[in-house]
């Protein structure tokens, strides 16, 4: 039984791998390619399949996974909504229409997606046997480190927009600052995931937002 069990976890990776690629790499040589107009638009679409994804292969499947997962979906959207409506976090800007449906300024899938780099960040970070701080500080920088790619696409991609066009010092800052926070909370509670899976949807996302950044003829 404890084989079979192994066996179809595999095959549930495997799986998970393959489709977070498939939908990364599609939007990317669509995009690419001149089909901007009609892929950049499926992002919610995109985002709402990488977190159906996570859930099932990462598993989220415990109570205190859950627990922590809804915890940083709630704080990422409080965060972002203090962002959006004072500029004391962040910055100065507003959401576009690409990132689906929203709450007050601030799109739901905003906070998942917080969630999701959360622990996906925080399952590599335990790819090193260091010390907590040590992995609360590499999660944290793998965090900040995607964001910073994907603020220079954001305006093109009809994500979200500064005043002023490009993102202060202070948005990376209250990035880092709060990528921390739920990195210490990932690894206070000790929790564990499928570290494989974890290190496929980041890099996956680094190799969509990197290959735009550098290859986008939308940007300015």
């Amino acid at each position: 039984m404890k084989n079979l069990v192994t066996l179809l976890n595999r095959h549930r990776t495997k799986a998970g791998i393959f489709l977070i690629w498939l939908f990364h790499l599609s939007g990317l040589v669509g995009i690419l390619l001149g089909g901007a107009e009609w892929f950049i638009p499926k992002t919610p679409l995109n985002l709402i399949l990488c977190a159906g994804l996570f859930l099932w292969v990462f598993p989220v499947n415990t109570l205190k996974k859950s627990c922590l997962f809804a915890l940083i979906v709630v704080c990422g959207i409080g965060a972002e909504w203090i962002g959006v409506h004072t500029g004391y976090l962040f910055g100065s800007y507003s959401y576009g229409e690409n990132l689906g449906p929203k709450l007050d300024g601030v799109p739901y899938l905003i906070g998942i997606n917080w969630a999701l780099l959360s622990m996906a960040s925080g399952s590599v970070s335990q790819y090193w046997k260091l010390s907590m701080a040590w992995q609360v500080l590499i999660g944290g920088l793998l965090m900040v480190s995607l964001d910073f790619f994907l603020e220079q696409l954001a305006p093109a991609l009809g994500y979200w927009t500064f005043v002023g066009g490009h993102p202060p010092l202070w948005n990376y800052i209250c990035w880092l600052v709060l990528a921390l926070l739920f990195q210490g909370c990932y690894h206070a509670l000790k929790i564990r995931g499928n570290q494989e899976f974890s290190l496929h949807l980041l890099g996956a996302q680094f190799v969509f937002f990197i290959s735009l950044a550098l290859y986008y003829p939308g940007l300015p």
